[in-house]
């Protein structure tokens, strides 16, 4: 049995025992990359972290096992206290994958980095860094409950200025971030319904794509119903 004393060596040794390559097909039906996946569920996965608790050592030595499910492993585990802004950009150095990112931009928020990172990495003209930073807004708009609107709202323009770049797993996350910053209470709702409108009414086609997304999500009948229970 793995436990929090594991080491990173017994974790791998433990995944390797639950490979599935059925799993393996159907995980690249959804775009993982599954170059060096085992086939675990990020369920089960998570189920491991419980298991194993956090432990920053042994999660930098997971990432480093260059194994689908041993990096997850590594960012669930790591501590958040410990992960910094040049560790941060060492991972992004290495992403390849969006689950991956979306992995990485919850500990990343939860390490405060958002701050700091997200102009930057939204500036980066890597794709999947690209991705990073408006992953990161869109998980920041759900975790951070007491973060002033402001915050948010000072991130639609990033988000307007990125609305044009047409590659799928950029495109996708900048939508994502509307919509959560939409999502997240009355007055963020108003500011981003008006950039939806307005990227849904543009020539672009990814901005027009991400803005109409983002509108009829947005003032659908039950999100407006749900805002409107909301203080």
């Amino acid at each position: 049995m793995i436990g929090p004393s594991s080491t990173a060596a017994d974790i791998v040794a433990h995944l390797q025992t639950l490979r599935s390559e059925e799993n393996i097909v159907g995980m690249a039906r959804f775009g993982i990359r599954t170059e060096t996946a085992l086939g675990i569920s990020n369920p089960d996965l998570r189920g491991i972290a419980r298991a194993v608790k956090r432990n920053h050592a042994r999660a930098l030595h997971l990432w480093d096992s260059d194994i689908r499910e041993a990096r997850l492993l590594g960012l669930y585990t790591a501590d958040p206290a410990q992960t910094n802004e040049a560790l941060a950009r060492q991972w992004a150095d290495a992403f390849n994958s969006w689950e991956i990112v979306d992995t990485a931009a919850d500990l990343f928020v939860e390490a405060e980095l958002h701050r700091s990172l997200i102009e930057e990495f939204a500036a980066d003209e890597r794709e999947f860094v690209r991705r990073t930073a408006f992953a990161m807004i869109a998980g920041a708009a759900v975790h951070l409950k007491r973060e002033p609107d402001a915050t948010f709202i000072g991130w639609l323009p990033l988000i307007e200025r990125h609305s044009s770049d047409e590659r799928n797993f950029v495109r996708k996350a900048v939508n994502w971030a509307l919509r959560n910053i939409g999502k997240r209470n009355r007055a963020c709702h108003a500011e981003a319904v008006t950039l939806a409108r307005r990227l849904a009414a543009s020539s672009g086609k990814a901005a027009r794509w991400i803005g109409s997304d983002a509108v009829r999500e947005l003032t659908s009948a039950k999100m407006l119903e749900r805002l409107s229970k909301k203080a």
